[in-house]
């Protein structure tokens, strides 16, 4: 054990002091491979031989009918959920299927859900704060002696997130994208490798979702970015690949104009898109 990993242990200091022990490695491949994963609930395959790959620094927009399968997938990679058969890979070193929650996360594996959720009470600034401490407390995170590189990290985070003039503000007061963009802020303070971003615009308004399209764009490149949503006017905005996933697997795949103009896609997802956004 490292010294530096050893007093982290010890006197719980920030864990971006912490050296990674194992670091992923994707010299030889993608950060994220699924091959031939399948889950069944009750007898019904919610991923069906599912089989994925995310490149280092990619931004991927992951499109699919309510029932594909999107928020399964998600839940197998960060380890939620357990498949019946297939693998998982987080580099060329890490097989996720023998890893806990905890672990994967400290991978550098980060979900951000569908409803925010951040500590109304704290500030922007304190809400960051907490999110890079290694004692998840809150009376001992909020007392701890912050260094420089701690505040200057903040400051970016604050930055990139477009919420510094509300540093100093209750997160409770925040809007909604405000409070998305905030819990985002909180997952890149943990240096995530790959980000698991789901529906991060529902509810918006056209000025918020133009700026989330900024944020996640901005992301790719620094992190691997794996976006699920619905709203395909968003999806066209942010999109470089598309995966299309139906009944569990893969539909189809390539740019947004490939798997909007491809038959299978018409029929059973953007056909019915159409069809609601008319109605």
């Amino acid at each position: 054990m490292s010294f530096l990993r050893s007093l982290a242990d010890r006197d719980r200091v920030f864990d971006f002091l912490v050296p990674t022990a194992s670091p992923v490695d994707v010299r030889h491949g993608p950060i994220l491979y699924l091959e031939d994963v399948t889950v069944s609930f009750d007898g019904f395959k919610a991923i069906d031989n599912l089989n994925l790959t995310i490149d280092d620094g990619e931004l991927r927009c992951i499109i699919g009918p309510n029932g594909a399968g999107k928020t399964t997938m998600m839940d197998i990679i960060t380890g939620k959920t357990r498949p019946d058969t297939g693998s998982v890979w987080f580099g060329s070193r890490h097989d996720l299927l023998t890893m806990n929650e905890p672990e994967i996360a400290s991978l550098g594996i980060g979900r951000k859900f569908q409803k925010p959720t951040v500590f109304e009470a704290l500030s922007v600034f304190e809400n960051l704060e907490l999110a890079m401490a290694a004692d998840k407390r809150i009376l001992p995170t909020l007392t701890a002696r912050m260094s420089g590189e701690v505040r200057d990290r903040i400051e970016e985070g604050l930055a990139t997130i477009g919420l510094t003039a509300l540093r100093d503000r209750p997160a409770g007061i925040l809007s909604h994208g405000q409070k998305q963009w905030l819990e985002i802020g909180m997952l890149l303070m943990q240096r995530p490798r790959l980000l698991l971003v789901d529906e991060p615009v529902a509810g918006m308004t056209e000025q918020e979702m133009e700026r989330t399209a900024e944020l996640l764009t901005g992301l790719a490149g620094k992190q691997s970015v794996v976006v699920v949503e619905h709203d395909m006017g968003f999806v066209r905005s942010i999109a470089r690949q598309v995966t299309v996933l139906h009944q569990g697997s893969v539909l189809a795949e390539g740019t947004m104009d490939q798997v909007a103009s491809d038959p299978r896609v018409i029929e059973v997802y953007l056909g019915a898109e159409a069809d609601e956004e008319m109605a």
